[in-house]
């Protein structure tokens, strides 16, 4: 539901999200009252060390206030459990609470402090126990009003401020927001959004310089979340408690859905042989992986990997200067020579600089399969994911192509660095010049994955039988239709494992999960924390899918304290995605903005059977090639960040080229398994 209004102003918490925060301080507070009671009970008629009549007022005074704050708790918690999300009418009671709670607060500050004052002066000569009951009262008290302060700076909203409404009359969304009046609110909101999102960025990246290239990035993407975010008006947990409900629903249709979009052979190539295929992907991957440094490679290899390089990081190697760039102690660059299995002679040029839309890459020989490989790094850094961030579309001139053709923009300039690299420095003349028979490979995983397609676009005049391998790359990359149907990328191989999320990333897409997610939530007619309860339950152990009604008719609006609220309520403005909330087909669901798609033939990896496996259980895998209309929504999943890991897509090209079960526990992996990563 909206933010609770209290003091004046909208906070980022709701009446309801007050359950299990005031359950757990109800539980807090009765045993410290019991202990209290214990300890006055004790005391009582014979309060002999000096200030006892401090501490007997002290703790008479402790339990009168403990007690008035537990029935307060209590009343939050059972008034804050009524109604549904979008229909509080049984929480009307609930800013009168809060503030009769905030008033608490003051006696248990002077108390907390009359307990202090007993302690210094009067405690001496008492009974230590007693003393040191006072002083965890005190403590306690300290500890919880802290805890207080912090959770009210998490809940503040900066966009907080009542904002004018329309009259109670004019149903939200026919007021006329094109008049001067509304045109100038809107404008001064969508500032201050702006304004709030970039605070926030550079408060999350103070550790990072305060450039201009930086100023442009932080505003580019505090435009964009300003844009995605301002036509709603969630809290945090509603978000949740809808992700929580759509997971299940996707899993209802899963069972009575038909079959995915499978295309029966390679789109470019249809007699290609699947296998073959697979073991090229299998060869590229270990590659897009090494380019992690190691970071990735001691993950990977947790006791061995902490030793393999001790003895390779801080060694001097005058020699390597000329190739490598940027990795000071070595460490990178000695990983990579570990994973790949490479000879230092094999490596034209490796690259550890990192900046925004700018990020590492490596060019060596490969004589095994004899190609020239460009490998880019996917994101590791926190200026790697303000590459990431910078979602919005670009145009990309491309030679010999007519029309527009846009990209990701972050992904496009990070690319156009790495071209910019290869071609300017005469990094690939120096490589094809000493095999210049050899095929020129380009691969990289996520970011990398991305940069790697915009890369081969970028080259394929110049090199056009280059391969390009992107491993996991992001959803909202390219315009296909107007970039790849005539086969721009001929050689492009997009892979990934199942609920890979940054694959089905993309704004069209996030828009399209928030208006799922607005719909569901606000046709449940289950109190929030029943939903997040039964969704945790359901994420950790499994079952059956929640049997939560998702249409308006299935509710009964006679049985509610007041109208349903339905979507409209958690709309703060009417945008271009949500000028009518009817069905998912509703011609005004018409994206705002350009889709963007993957690249090139697409390989999708699936696990046989089951998805809930117990620890120990085997795991077969299945790779199917699928095209990329199959990919128009988000599947809500837990391994939606975990399918989407490096390691995780090479385990599971592992396992289809060897074709054996491979077990889901790390503890089962095989050190030569964990050293081919």
């Amino acid at each position: 539901m909206p933010g609770m209004v209290v003091f004046g102003r909208r906070w980022g918490i709701a009446s309801d999200d007050l359950v299990f925060p005031g359950s757990f301080e109800l539980f807090i507070r009765i045993l410290w009252w019991i202990g209290t009671m214990v300890l006055f009970t004790y005391h009582k008629g014979h309060f002999e060390c000096n200030g006892r009549g401090v501490l007997h007022s002290y703790l008479v005074g402790l339990l009168v206030v403990l007690a008035l704050i537990i029935l307060s708790l209590c009343a939050i918690v059972y008034i804050s459990a009524q109604g549904t999300i979008t229909n509080p009418g049984q929480r009307r009671s609930m800013p009168a609470l809060v503030y009769l709670r905030a008033i608490l607060y003051v006696p248990e500050l002077v108390w907390a402090c009359l307990g202090a004052v007993w302690v210094s002066d009067d405690g001496r000569g008492c009974d230590p126990a007693t003393v040191g009951a006072v002083i965890s009262a005190v403590v306690a008290s300290w500890i919880i009003l802290l805890f207080t302060a912090v959770g009210v700076v998490f809940v503040f909203d900066p966009l907080g401020n009542p904002r004018p409404q329309p009259p109670a009359m004019e149903p939200l969304g026919v007021r006329d927001m094109q008049s001067s009046e509304g045109t100038q609110f809107l404008s001064t909101a969508r500032s201050l959004a702006v304004k709030v999102w970039e605070s926030r960025l550079r408060l999350l990246c103070c550790c990072l310089p305060q450039d201009e290239s930086y100023r442009a990035a932080f505003s580019s993407i505090a435009q964009l979340f300003s844009s995605f975010f301002s036509d709603t008006d969630l809290v945090p947990s509603d978000i949740a408690a809808g992700l929580a409900l759509l997971h299940q629903e996707q899993d209802k249709m899963e069972r009575s859905r038909d079959p995915d979009v499978v295309v029966p052979h390679s789109p470019s190539s249809p007699g290609e042989d699947l296998e073959a295929e697979l073991e090229k992907a299998t060869h590229w991957m270990q590659f897009a992986a090494a380019a992690y440094g190691w970071p990735l490679y001691i993950y990977s290899n947790l006791f061995t990997g902490p030793c393999k390089l001790s003895g390779d990081c801080c060694r001097s190697r005058v020699a390597e200067d000329e190739i490598v760039g940027g990795d000071h102690l070595g460490c990178h660059f000695s990983s990579i020579l570990q994973t790949t299995g490479l000879q230092y002679r094999d490596f034209i040029h490796v690259s550890f600089h990192n900046q925004i839309y700018e990020i590492p890459f490596f060019v060596a020989l490969d004589h095994k399969r004899e190609a020239i490989l460009v490998a880019v790094r996917g994101t590791l850094s926190l200026k790697d994911v303000l590459t990431d961030l910078s979602a919005e579309c670009e145009n990309l001139p491309i030679e010999g192509v007519s029309g527009a053709c846009y990209a990701h923009k972050g992904i496009s300039q990070a690319a156009g660095y790495v071209y910019k690299r290869l071609v300017n420095d005469g990094i690939l003349n120096q490589a094809f010049s000493i095999a210049p028979e050899y095929k020129l490979v380009i691969t990289g995983h996520s970011l990398g994955a991305g940069a790697a397609s915009v890369l081969a676009i970028l080259l394929r005049n110049s090199f056009p039988t280059l391969q390009c391998y992107a491993f996991s790359p992001p959803g909202g990359l390219l315009s296909f239709y107007e970039c790849c149907a005539d086969n721009l990328i001929i050689n492009q191989l997009s892979l990934f494992v199942l609920f890979c999320f940054p694959l089905r990333l993309s704004i069209p897409n996030m828009e399209d999960l928030k208006r799922k997610l607005l719909k569901i939530v606000s046709n449940c007619n289950k109190p929030k924390y029943r939903i997040l309860l039964q969704g945790c339950w359901y994420e950790l152990f499994g079952g059956d899918p929640d049997d939560c009604p998702t249409e308006m008719d299935n509710r009964r609006e006679q049985e509610l304290s007041q109208p349903l609220l339905g979507e409209e309520s958690l709309i703060v403005r009417h945008s271009s995605s949500y000028q009518s909330l009817g069905s998912d087909e509703s011609p005004a669901h018409t994206p705002a903005h350009l889709p963007l798609f993957l690249p090139g033939r697409i390989l999708h990896i699936t696990e046989d059977g089951p998805t809930r496996r117990s620890c120990f259980s085997q795991v077969r895998y299945r790779a199917d090639w699928s095209n990329e209309m199959a990919f128009r929504s988000i599947l809500i999943s837990p391994r939606m960040l975990t399918d989407h890991m490096p390691d995780i897509v090479l385990r599971a090209l592992g396992t289809l080229t060897k074709d054996k079960p491979f077990s889901l526990c790390p503890s089962s992996l095989s050190d030569s398994q964990h050293n081919a990563i």
